[in-house]
């Protein structure tokens, strides 16, 4: 009588074999995921990533935008150098954008604050006051915007027209040294939309019961607004507030517009990013231009950090409370 053989019984997978397959089966389930991203990681790599080290090696060169990569001339730091020791313009331009930071940002947060407080109620017509209040942001820095902005407050500009009702005579606004960078400042304060919407949604977040408690206990509207909604809404003051530092620094379009590409008038309006422009655009000092723009890029950095750094002092969030 024959007896079947015997079979032995498969071993049994070791734990390299397990990691293998799991690891596998992690690789099947993210690439679909890999695969959408991949039109948006060659776009990074075309138009941002390969572009900034281009300009990290040409901020070490003499190189102008008219000839081959290959002729670029290696300089070492000098670009540097002269930027830091030798180029009044451009202590001139981050004076000029420094100041504009300082001043405009502050106020523009202000404006939009103070402005979402009062669309923060239930009235007749509040969705139509809060749409033209952001409209002035969709507009973003547009040229058109920038144009408009320079018709009005020239010497026969709208804003003269109308102080000229009330007996006054107006300057010549965007071609006045003293007030052409304030006229700027105006303009950025001008569009406090995007803000201000994101304070409404702070507030929406507050609690009611606080108001409600606070008022039991005698407090006025300043104190609750010190008190309650201050610290409340600090999250989203840090968030404006670096966005709009950030969006502060990098004023261009109506700097350029106001002046036809030159700082104008004396230089009173030459934001760093237009003097970046002017040196790589205009004298073709492309190599110059990219140092320019790397020290850009570090200060923009180096500001952020120090607002993440300080904003853990006066940032409160209400669920770090027990931690």
């Amino acid at each position: 009588m024959h007896t079947p053989a015997r079979t032995e019984p498969p071993a049994p997978r070791g734990p390299a074999a397990g990691r293998r397959g799991s690891v596998r089966a992690r690789r099947r389930e993210n690439l679909p995921g890999y695969l959408f991203l991949g039109p948006w990681l060659l776009g990074l790599m075309a138009i941002t990533a390969i572009p900034m080290l281009l300009s990290l090696y040409l901020s070490f060169t003499d190189y102008d935008v008219l000839t081959p990569l290959s002729d670029a001339q290696w300089v070492g730091w000098d670009n540097y150098e002269r930027m830091f020791t030798s180029d009044p313009a451009y202590w001139h331009a981050v004076r000029v954008t420094v100041t504009f930071a300082l001043i405009a940002v502050p106020v523009k947060l202000a404006a939009a604050l103070g402005v979402a407080l009062l669309l923060n109620r239930a009235f007749r017509g509040v969705g139509l006051f809060r749409g033209l209040f952001y409209l002035p942001s969709l507009l973003g820095g547009s040229v058109a915007l920038a144009i408009v902005w320079v018709s009005m407050f020239n010497r026969d500009g709208a804003f003269n027209s109308l102080l000229a009702l009330v007996g006054v005579n107006g300057a010549p606004w965007v071609n006045d040294p003293t007030w052409a960078l304030e006229t700027l400042m105006l303009l950025a304060v001008w569009q406090f939309g995007a803000p201000m919407v994101i304070f409404l949604a702070g507030l929406k977040q507050v609690p009611a019961e606080l108001y409600e408690a606070a008022a039991v206990d005698g407090a006025g509207a300043w104190r609750q607004f010190a008190h309650i909604t201050l610290p409340m809404l600090s999250p989203v003051i840090f968030f404006n507030l670096v966005l709009e530092t950030i969006h502060g620094f990098q004023g261009f379009t109506s700097a350029f517009v106001l002046s036809n590409g030159t700082g104008g008038p004396v230089d009173s309006t030459l934001m760093y990013t237009l003097n970046l422009y002017i040196n790589g655009f205009v004298r073709l000092e492309m190599g110059y231009a990219s140092a320019m723009a790397w020290v850009f890029l570090l200060a923009i950095g180096l500001i952020t950090a120090v607002l993440f750094r300080t904003g853990r002092f006066w940032v409160h969030y209400s669920d770090s409370e027990g931690q």
